[in-house]
């Protein structure tokens, strides 16, 4: 049995920890109020200040709450009432919520106490009902607060009949608005836009002095609105609708009513339907209908509602409690012969499913809404669902958590309700039959009202549940990467996104252009703020630059998030790794192009070669951003599609490799002179390039063995011609990183070579520029470099000065401004891995994985931008869906993050092109020149 199995596991000393509550405590517990983060909308709270002030004072209890900047009552609020604002809740006792909690964020040995939609066994929850069982968390259920007849005590559930209608009549409107009908009911704004009930009353008021005075389109009329249930919910829903002219009328009615549809007394009234299980059910085998013998035999009965009511209804307004014994109120295929009648083409516009079951009493309610896009529609004879609000189907809003558009009141509401067992809870009182009554599970076993429940966890073992909970990303830094990758988050429409800058405009101008996406101004200095904003997320991504790492990585370990970074891992955050790791929490790191895609694909082809038993000899990986050939008309052969300071730095690093069995150094500074002035990859392009950093780290990094390699180099590809530049460049001082600059461009290139400015021209340059490079003024790199310089604009005396804290910065807002890419022209990005592999027989193969993407010349998106942005982002959502499981300073090396990524970067084109040719001699390492 599943609990059976769950609960050996339980430690003996874990469910110790809840024996304090089994009988009265001798001392008040500690309550913890969490933060809802199902989505951005919920504002709501189990007990507001002046409840936590009363528990306070009556039972001495100390309470904790999470801070929250979106709940309806502010954290100081809170503190007045004397509660203790505090994001870890690992000290609570018993934690008080509303919605289902993530699963990565349950506490075990901890009684929760809140909706988890799981008593009814439904199977997107038994996930979660699991996790409370392994965890061996106490679970009390609100739904299940009820008096000795079953009664419910605590709920919202007049708040959400109040902001279903609500939001239907406003839906109702805009539909009919869309078939090209107006109606008073399009003046109907959503529940949320009023401020409180009172804002409501006085606009139904308004919509009704409409209707009485214009009246409604006559192709609708009647407008019959049918509810079902007589529970709270469905009184919440008449209370509004019944602000509005109407009429009661009885199913019987129905046909008369329809057959007389032109009369006037329709124009000016809604007519209202209630009904109950005798008006929309039969006995299979003929009878009447009994209602002990409903409730105990529902098989014996069959709904009529599809033939008897939904073709007289406008508008269904559906609150019943439903199980799935009984008989769906409408399937797919009734709502199919509905639809298919012309003559019912002003029939079953709308539903508000506020009783929200999926797959319930209405078949074809596949899932939630969200208060965002709060309507779907159902074409069921074309088996199609969509949002287009002008094509065919019936409107449905089924919203999950419609109390929230009302949060004021309905947390006043409900904390009412619960605060006499919040305090029975405070003292430690589990045998208060309400709370009793409420317990699904505890010690790691379901409580026997609920061990039915046994079988929906075995039909769910395997099954990875959805968590329909909204996603939230934090993107700290709004650059030129930042784009791709908010476009590829937000395709996902369960994910809110937050990009946050020191530059608020530079932010804004980004979220614009998304669904779901909003700008903030964030300043990493400020620890406050920045731990609010990463505390209001679920993965962080950080586009800042690297130095700047560290310290976002810190406060998403502080604060329990994962992170994404797509620069290398320095010492900084390699120190971070233990305390990632203690917190649950995954920094993933080197997850753009080069480091990052790199990462996926040569481990790809390692971890396949190791695992038939091959060795690999050989590791050459060459990766660059260059300029499209066809737009590489310069000095350099090079163009800016990202900061100049990145490569300009790059080039002042050490390198250390290993080739044809010999390891080499390269100091630093030295990295321009010492190129490969040759590498063949493809004979269609020039190529030289750089030593990368230490490529010996990487055997390790890869799982490789370096003294049994004969090569192991990463290398950084430009166009020949480049190196030569740079390196008379960083011979002349332009790349010093002392000393601070504020000069022209020109005065800066004069003072280089040793001349003053005001004696400064061209003949002088070349000349000053041979003696400091120890060569003749008519060598071909004098005439590069006066050309460079003149493309540069560096030439022109007339240019503004330019304040800079270092020469090479100051180099860098030149070349930016100078080589950057105008309209029309394009990037490209060439990745290039060679494995020697030594396979098992013997024989000795070179396999290569190349991968080329150009930029869009016409949406102006680069190929840099692209292949460090879209990679970041998958990564991002690897982690929203619970992919990686890995924690602590990573790499993406592992197979859980690189194979799910290159399946996704495949689908988006971004794909290797990879061969094997036999034999040593077709490797680079006997083709590449290095000076």
């Amino acid at each position: 049995m599943i609990t059976a199995l769950i609960s050996r596991n339980c430690r003996q000393a874990s469910c110790a920890k809840h024996r304090w509550l089994a009988t009265q405590a001798p001392l008040p517990l500690v309550l913890g109020i969490r933060r809802e983060d199902k989505n951005r909308w919920e504002r709501r709270v189990a007990l507001t200040p002046s409840h936590v002030k009363r528990l306070i004072r009556e039972t001495g209890a100390r309470v904790l709450v999470q801070p929250s900047n979106t709940r309806i009552f502010n954290n100081s609020s809170f503190e007045r009432a004397g509660a203790h604002i505090e994001e870890d809740l690992t000290k609570a006792d018993a934690i008080l919520g509303i919605k289902e909690v993530p699963i990565d964020k349950l506490i075990a040995n901890k009684t929760y106490m809140l909706f988890s939609h799981t008593h009814k066994g439904q199977a997107y929850n038994m996930g979660s009902l699991r996790e409370f069982l392994g965890r061996n968390i106490r679970l009390i259920d609100y739904e299940l607060m009820t008096d000795q007849k079953g009664k419910r005590l605590v709920l919202f559930g007049t708040h959400a009949g109040y902001a279903g209608m609500i939001d239907g009549l406003h839906g109702l409107g805009q539909r009919l608005l869309a078939l090209g009908y107006n109606s008073p009911l399009i003046h109907m704004g959503q529940a949320h836009v009023y401020p409180n009930l009172e804002c409501v009353a006085t606009k139904l008021r308004h919509v009704a002095d409409i209707i009485s005075d214009q009246g409604l389109p006559d192709a609708f009329a009647p407008m019959v609105f049918t509810f079902t249930g007589a529970g709270n919910v469905t009184k919440g829903a008449r209370a509004i609708f019944d602000r509005l002219p109407h009429d009661n009328i009885t199913v019987d009615e129905l046909p008369k009513i329809v057959a007389d549809r032109f009369n006037p007394r329709y124009k000016n009234r809604l007519l209202a339907l209630q009904v109950s299980a005798q008006d929309y059910v039969e006995r299979i085998d003929g009878g009447s209908y009994d209602r002990a013998e409903y409730r105990e035999f529902p098989d014996r009965y069959r709904s009529v509602f599809a033939q008897k009511i939904a073709p007289y209804t406008t508008m269904l307004v559906n609150g019943i409690y439903w199980e799935s014994r009984y008989p769906r109120l409408m399937t797919t295929k009734d709502l199919a012969d509905i639809q298919r009648r012309r003559e019912l083409k002003s029939r079953m516009l709308a539903i508000a499913d506020i009783s929200c079951d999926i797959g319930g009493s209405l078949e074809f309610m596949s899932h939630a809404s969200t208060i965002d896009s709060p309507f779907f529609y159902v074409d069921a004879v074309n088996g199609v669902e969509h949002k287009d609000i002008e094509k065919p189907g019936v409107q449905i809003n089924s919203i999950d958590n419609l109390p929230t558009e009302l949060p004021f009141e309905a947390s006043k509401h409900f904390g009412d309700s619960l605060y006499p067992y919040a305090k029975a809870l405070a003292l430690g009182n589990l045998s208060d039959p309400v709370l009793s009554r409420a317990v699904i599970c505890q010690n790691g076993k379901l409580e026997a009202p609920h061990a039915h429940l046994e079988k929906n966890l075995a039909a769910a073992h395997g099954i990875r549940v959805a968590d329909t909970r909204r996603k939230r990303v934090l993107l700290v830094g709004s650059g030129m990467v930042s784009q791709p990758l908010v476009d590829y988050l937000a395709r996902s429409r369960d994910t809110d996104i937050t990009v946050a800058s020191n530059n608020l405009d530079e932010a804004r101008s980004l979220a614009c252009q998304f669904p779901n996406t909003q700008a903030m101004q964030l300043d990493i200095s400020d620890t406050r703020g920045l731990d609010a904003s990463v505390r209001e997320s679920d993965v962080v991504v950080s586009l800042i630059p690297a130095p700047l790492h560290p310290q976002l990585a810190d406060a998403a370990i502080r604060n329990g998030r994962h992170m994404v970074t797509a620069s290398y891992i320095s010492p900084e955050m390699e120190s971070l790794n233990c305390r990632a790791r203690d917190a649950s929490v995954t920094i993933l790191n080197e997850i753009g192009l080069d480091p990052g895609i790199d990462h996926c694909s040569a481990m790809k082809i390692i971890d396949e070669a190791k695992s038939r038993g091959a060795t690999v000899r050989s590791f050459i990986s060459w990766c660059g951003g260059l300029t499209a050939p066809e737009c590489s008309a310069n000095e350099l052969g090079y163009k800016f599609s990202w900061s100049p300071r990145g490569v300009l730095t790059a080039g002042l690093n050490a390198a250390k490799f290993k080739i044809n069995k010999l390891e080499r150094t390269i100091e630093s500074g030295s990295l321009f002179a010492q190129k490969f002035g040759r590498v063949p990859l493809f004979p269609g392009f020039a190529f030289e390039g750089l030593a990368n950093r230490d490529s010996l780290q990487y055997a390790d990094i890869y799982g490789l063995k370096l003294n049994d390699m004969d090569t192991m180099f990463r290398g950084t590809l430009r166009y020949r011609g480049f190196a030569e530049i740079l390196d008379a460049m960083y011979e002349l001082g332009m790349l010093s990183l002392d000393n601070e600059v504020r000069m022209t461009p020109f005065e800066f290139l004069a003072s280089r070579v040793n001349l003053e400015p005001g004696q400064a021209d061209l003949p002088q340059i070349d000349h000053a520029l041979a003696t400091r490079l120890n060569t003749t003024p008519t060598s071909p790199l004098v005439s590069r470099l006066l050309t460079a310089f003149s493309e540069f604009g560096m030439l022109d005396p007339t240019h503004r000065a330019i304040h800079a804290p270092t020469h090479l910065d100051f180099m860098s807002h030149i070349l930016q401004s100078s080589l950057k890419f105008t309209s029309g022209e394009r990037d490209m990005v060439c990745l290039f891995h060679e494995f020697g592999i030594e396979e098992p027989s013997g024989e000795y193969n070179v396999h290569t994985s190349s991968m080329v993407a150009y930029g869009d010349a016409e949406s102006g998106e680069t190929a840099m931008a692209r292949t460090v942005g879209v990679p970041a982002a998958i990564a991002t959502r690897l982690l929203l869906e619970g992919k990686i499981q890995t924690r602590g300073v990573i790499r993406p090396t592992i197979g859980e993050i690189y194979q799910p990524l290159l399946e996704r970067l495949a689908s988006m084109g971004m794909h290797f092109t990879e061969t094997t040719k036999q034999g040593a001699h077709h490797s680079l390492q006997q083709t590449m020149a290095w000076n």
